[in-house]
């Protein structure tokens, strides 16, 4: 399929420190969010179900109804950071002059880390465009059940599989470990409510 994406549109989206730093090493490619009931935007007023859109997306590629965009638009990712400001407030009008990233920060990077002065982190939701510092582009988009997710997907999602036992060698499955991932973040019930998730590839750019 050839994609025009000459005319791309910027979304912003949140990830963790965990899942920066699989981003930043090449780990992670791909990302899932739960689908959200959404107006259709074909005229008709409705409100369509996560079922429904699903159906739109994966037949049709309706991309309308995506909240993330189609495929060769781009995602700056917020983070939690911290501004960086002169210490002359009149040098720059008091704007930051560059950014610390908590997720991948080593402590003593900084003068204040020797002084002893605390680092304030910012929480990633209040993050502005200009302190991003990864922009992906959307690969592929496509909606299915949260619990459909394969082995390779797993991976792709920035988990590896775990070492339960050195010798004989024993692992848990990738996918197994992007449950307990997502169930971290989203409720220990979310998992068994299995909703339907959009599905995004991505590279970073």
């Amino acid at each position: 399929m050839n994609i025009d994406n000459s005319n791309y549109k910027e979304r912003p989206i949140l990830f963790t420190g965990e899942m920066v730093r699989a981003i930043l090493c090449g780990k992670k490619t791909q990302t899932r969010r739960v689908v959200k009931p959404t107006k259709d935007r074909n005229g008709s007023g409705c409100e369509l179900a996560p079922c429904e859109i699903a159906g739109e997306i994966n037949k049709s590629r309706n991309f309308d109804l995506s909240p993330y965009g189609k495929i060769g638009d781009r995602l700056w990712v917020r983070e939690t950071f911290c501004p960086i400001f002169p210490q002359d407030p009149d040098y720059n009008n008091g704007e930051p002059i560059e950014y610390d990233y908590r997720a991948d920060y080593q402590h003593g990077t900084r003068l204040g880390d020797v002084l002893g002065i605390k680092k304030i982190w910012k929480p990633s939701i209040f993050m502005p465009r200009d302190a991003a510092r990864i922009t992906l582009e959307i690969t592929n988009i496509r909606v299915e059940r949260l619990n459909d997710i394969s082995e390779e997907d797993a991976l792709a999602e920035g988990v590896k599989k775990k070492v339960i036992l050195d010798w004989p060698l024993i692992t848990r499955a990738a996918w197994c470990e992007f449950r307990n991932l997502w169930s971290g973040i989203n409720g220990e019930e979310s998992w068994d409510l299995n909703p339907w998730v959009w599905v995004i590839g991505f590279k970073r750019i």
